[in-house]
């Protein structure tokens, strides 16, 4: 069970600010959460589970591109058949 001394320490280490009219809320959220947890840890498998693969990605397929040409019209500045881009360093 969490106490309110809990709560303030989690929330220091935490950088979280929690008023003392929040303290009694947040205690109580806790302790229900961590219920929640106890109910799940005593939730037995019924062993591994299996699960059919499959592919979710679509099929590469080859389409043409645009010509040469028509790219380098939109381009703000070429050079050599080629689209340039500002220096980096």
């Amino acid at each position: 069970m969490v106490t309110e001394k809990d709560v303030q320490h989690i929330a220091e280490l935490a950088d979280v600010g929690v008023s003392a009219g929040e303290l009694e809320n947040f205690t109580f959220q806790f302790n229900a959460i961590l219920e929640y947890f106890d109910i799940l840890d005593r939730v037995e498998g019924s062993g591994e589970i299996t699960r059919d693969l499959y592919n979710v990605l679509r099929e590469d397929e080859a389409e043409p591109s645009l010509p040469q040409e028509e790219v380098l019209r939109n381009a703000p500045a070429r050079e050599d058949g080629f689209i340039k881009a500002p220096r980096v360093m």
